[in-house]
This record gives structure tokens, C-alpha cells and sequence, in this order.
């Protein structure tokens, strides 16, 4: 088995070994993985932190020892970035730049130049971190605030305040206690909503007052009600809401 670490600042994880294949996720700065299978031109890697597998280049690969690995995995609350784009030092004057989420780990060599935390916050600061990534565009896969899709959002949200979600909305159903009404929820849990077929496609988070920030075309701010999400600028409810989870 082989192991490596995300140098870069951003890496497409592909759903297979080509340029053109769908986008299943990225890695960004400082997340490490493990290395499944190589080719001559990609390689097959799973996320250390949710499992996610997929193709990436290899001229986009940085291998690291085992036992670096090891040291990577027993950092139980490793530092996140939360500056919108901050630097790292890579040599002297040779800067990275890398976006909000990214990870600082303890025995790192590049030196960080920006904001970090490495702890868990409390509960009412995701939506505090939810909003920086207001207005985001929608990317299929994406997990920064140049583009996200509806999990990375969730995702990304929660990791930055010490909280572990998977990648998908159905996979971060499966986690937390289900709630049975609207009014049980708190600011910062997740609802959760199905299509047609009755397969949970959508998450968002809920605010204060039957709100909730979303990915819908871009990061925004809906209402929530017991049918779903209402969108203002169509006047239309666009997700039917399938179930509340309580994660923290």
C-alpha cells in the first residue's frame, strides 16, 4: 500500500482515469489518502477522511511514507483553514494559495500565513461559517468557495468547525439522530430531502427562524417549511423534505 498527501491546492477526484470523467470530489491542501491502484497516468485514491474514492493524475500525486501517514491519521482535530484564500509557504519566497477548509497539519513543513482553528466550535458557529460561502456557484464535486455542490457544502461546513460528515447526502443521512418535526430542530442541524424516486439527493442547513442556506445554483438562503424549500426568487417549491438530522 502506498500513501500520499494533497500538495496542491485543489485536486479533482475523477470517477475515472480520464480528463473528461465526471468529478466526484477534490482534494484540497493537506488532506491525505491512501493509493489503491497505478497506472502510467492516474492513480486510484481513497480519502482518508470520508472514504471517497476516485481517479487523480499523477503529475497531481505526492507520496508520503507510511509511517507520516500514521502520524496524519492518530491527529485526531488537525487545524482548518478559515480565510476565504490564505497562503502557504512553500520555500522561501514561493507562496501557495489555498482556500477556505484546507488543512494545516502540526508537522508540516510550509508555513501558513492566515486564520486557523484546531478544535471544535460550538454548534452556533456553522452558520457563521455557512455564510462565507454565500453566493458560491454550484459545482458538481466541489468542496470550495470558488464552487460547491449541496454535500460539499455540508461537509466542508462542519469539518471546519471539528465535525466529521461523508461525502454524499445520502451517506450524511445515515449519520446523527432523526428529529420528527421542524420545530425540534435547532440552528445547525441538517434536513435532508429526496426526488421523485424517493432517493435523498439534497442537504442544506437549517437557520433561525425556518431558514435555510443551501447549494440551489448557487450558495443561498431559502425558507423551510414541512413541504420543503420555498424559493423566493421562483416562487416555487424546489426540494420536498424527507427528514431532519441532528449530527451534534
Amino acid at each position: 500500500m502506498q500513501y500520499g498527501i494533497c500538495h496542491l491546492s485543489i485536486v479533482p477526484i475523477r470517477a475515472c482515469a480520464e480528463e473528461t470523467a465526471e468529478m466526484v470530489s477534490q482534494l484540497l491542501y493537506g488532506e491525505h489518502y491512501k493509493v489503491l491502484e497505478q497506472r502510467k497516468q492516474w492513480s486510484k485514491i481513497r480519502s482518508a477522511f470520508d472514504n471517497c474514492e476516485g481517479w487523480i493524475q499523477n503529475l497531481q500525486l505526492t507520496f508520503i511514507e507510511e509511517s507520516a501517514y500514521t502520524d496524519l491519521m492518530e491527529d485526531a482535530c488537525p487545524a482548518h483553514t478559515v480565510d476565504l484564500v490564505s497562503y502557504v509557504e512553500l520555500d522561501k519566497n514561493l507562496l501557495l494559495p489555498i482556500v477556505l477548509g484546507s488543512v494545516i497539519h502540526k508537522k508540516s513543513n510550509h508555513v501558513h500565513e492566515g486564520n486557523s482553528i484546531a478544535s471544535s466550535q460550538q454548534k452556533s458557529n456553522l452558520i457563521n461559517t455557512a455564510l462565507l460561502y454565500l453566493n458560491t456557484p454550484y459545482l458538481w464535486g466541489g468542496k470550495t468557495p470558488f464552487g460547491v455542490d449541496a454535500s460539499g457544502f455540508t461537509q466542508m461546513v462542519y469539518r471546519i468547525n471539528g465535525y466529521n460528515l461523508l461525502r454524499n447526502a445520502t451517506e450524511q443521512a445515515s449519520q446523527g439522530t432523526a428529529l420528527s418535526f421542524i420545530e425540534e430542530s435547532e440552528t445547525g442541524d441538517l434536513a435532508f430531502f429526496d426526488n421523485n424516486e424517493g432517493i435523498i439527493d439534497h442537504v442544506g442547513i437549517i437557520m433561525e427562524n425556518n431558514y435555510i442556506i443551501h447549494v440551489h445554483g448557487k450558495v443561498r438562503i431559502d425558507r423551510l417549511d414541512h413541504t420543503g424549500i420555498f424559493n423566493y426568487d421562483s416562487k416555487t417549491y424546489t426540494h420536498k423534505l424527507r427528514v431532519i438530522k441532528q449530527i451534534i
